[in-house]
């Protein structure tokens, strides 16, 4: 791998994110007294200082660097900006939360520290353009979210979760370094396009099909798909809940974003359907369709039995995962456009409810729906931006999930799968039920004490913030699908 000075232009965010991991442990260590602020402070002007440089310079065509390894293009862009964003909530989020300060704020440093790293490893994965890339990206995620998922240290609950996420994290790994191999040896390259390359002859047969499902099942397991989502709500009911809204945004979209670049660029033909041209014989679209059914389905049925709110919102990420694999099952231009839109729109709505767990918090010691009960009353403006985030999650207009889940469903048809949009529609109408039970137990359900509840001023700015984007891009969400249209555009060959 040849390293130049060039590559380095286009690299520049995630060189300052690398920078800033190193100077949130060295702050943490060389400071004294309040040492918290350090790592902190380095972490949010880090992360300003690639979002600037990234809005700054966005990439005008499609620049391989670091030996062909890694590629900058307009759908690493959305990507890079999607990433920074999160990352720059979710500290300001854990910031107030008493889980990730501690009592004596004795783990703050290490958890930004981390963070960086974590958007640092998301990043690359969206840009990896070789397999090697592809694993190193991916370890460092998944390395990093171990060690989040077990934060608190003195909990049983989070060691609990750690633990698991690490077991079956291994084994999924270990699954898809298996299929990432298999492509190795029938191709001899490990680029993308190189495999594509190989695989223009229309070999592999079986060793093919069985290398699609192993790297299939590893990014199965990263964006919690059925029948890989087993881990997802023993790890988001027991990491800390800042932890949890990081999960449950940053690595699954990573995921998301790893894997339509590999599939398109390895083994989809440039052809105007858009279809996996090299597994015609097996009917893969209906395989992803399938998967797709399955993980709504059993996201929305199992949520419906939760009583746990983050175990719900847990359920229910995995439904959302199933909204998003149905623009993902054919690899159209319209689909991938859909997935890409939800995914922002998912970000921002799901970090929005998980905030609003993590502000209450700090103040209840409860995580069930009956700890809600009467906060319409107690704090009206949080149970008005959670109301909105719900029924955002819903798909009910007139909020961004609303316009989110109409171009998934309309891609979906538009392809022919018209009974997974009809599926599609009749589990968003499930997921009203379990969410609404949480806006009836806001307002409708008398308050066990009476008062304000006192949340932090951070958590309420950030619950404003977020809200506004989940209602505005819900009537005005042109300049976000032309956005999402324009970074496909390289990744699909367009220019």
């Amino acid at each position: 791998m040849n390293f130049t000075w060039s590559d380095a232009a286009y690299f520049g965010p995630e060189a300052v994110m690398g920078l800033t991991f190193l100077l949130c442990v060295l702050g943490d260590l060389v400071t004294r007294g309040r040492r918290h602020v350090v790592p902190f402070g380095t972490l949010l002007v880090g992360t300003a200082i690639s979002l600037v440089l990234a809005l700054l310079h966005p990439p005008v065509s499609s620049h391989a660097i670091l030996g062909q390894m890694v590629v900058v293009d307009g759908f690493a862009h959305f990507f890079r900006l999607l990433f920074l964003g999160i990352t720059f909530v979710t500290a300001l989020l854990s910031w107030s939360s008493r889980e990730i300060m501690g009592r004596d704020r004795e783990h703050q440093g290490e958890f930004y520290a981390l963070a960086a790293m974590l958007c640092f490893g998301m990043m690359v994965m969206a840009e990896s353009a070789d397999i090697v890339m592809l694993a190193l990206s991916l370890e460092a995620v998944s390395i990093t979210s171990y060690i989040l998922a077990g934060f608190a240290r003195f909990s049983f609950r989070s060691s609990e979760a750690a633990l698991k996420y690490v077991l079956w994290g291994a084994v999924s790994s270990a699954v898809m370094l298996y299929g990432l191999s298999l492509f190795y040896g029938l191709t001899g390259a490990t680029s993308y396009e190189g495999i594509r390359a190989g695989l223009s002859g229309g070999q592999g047969g079986m060793a093919l099909l069985v290398a699609i499902l192993f790297v299939m099942a590893g990014i199965g397991y990263k964006i919690s798909a059925v029948p890989f989502h087993f881990w997802t709500p023993d790890v988001y009911e027991g990491a800390p809940a800042p932890v949890a809204a990081i999960f449950a945004s940053g690595p699954k979209i990573a995921g998301f974003a790893l894997m339509i670049r590999f599939f398109y660029v390895a083994l989809v033909q440039d052809d105007s359907q858009g279809t996996l041209a090299l597994l015609d014989d097996v009917q893969w679209p209906w395989v992803l369709a399938i998967i797709s059914a399955a993980t709504m389905t059993l996201g929305n049925m199992a949520a419906i039995r939760q009583n746990s709110v983050r175990r719900l919102l847990a359920y229910s990420s995995i439904a959302h995962v199933g909204y998003m694999l149905m623009g993902f099952v054919v690899l159209s231009a319209n689909g991938l456009a859909a997935v890409l839109f939800y995914l922002f729109v998912y970000a921002i709505m799901t970090i929005g409810a998980f905030l609003v767990v993590v502000a209450l918090n700090n103040r209840v010691s409860g995580e069930e729906i009956d700890d809600y009960a009467g906060l319409g009353f107690r704090e009206p403006l949080v149970a008005a931006m959670m109301f909105l985030f719900l029924i955002s999650l819903t798909g009910l207009p007139p909020t961004a999930g609303f316009i989110g889940k109409f171009y998934l469903f309309a891609a979906a048809g538009e392809a022919g799968l018209w009974w997974l949009a009809i599926l599609g529609v009749l589990n968003s109408v499930v997921s009203l039920y379990y969410y609404m039970r949480i806006a009836r137990a806001m307002y409708f359900t008398p308050p066990e004490l009476s008062g304000r509840v006192g949340l932090a001023q951070a958590h309420l700015i950030l619950l404003v913030v977020l809200a506004v984007p989940t209602l505005v891009l819900g009537v005005f969400w042109s300049p976000l699908k032309e956005f999402a249209d324009q970074s496909l555009r390289m990744l699909l060959g367009g220019g």
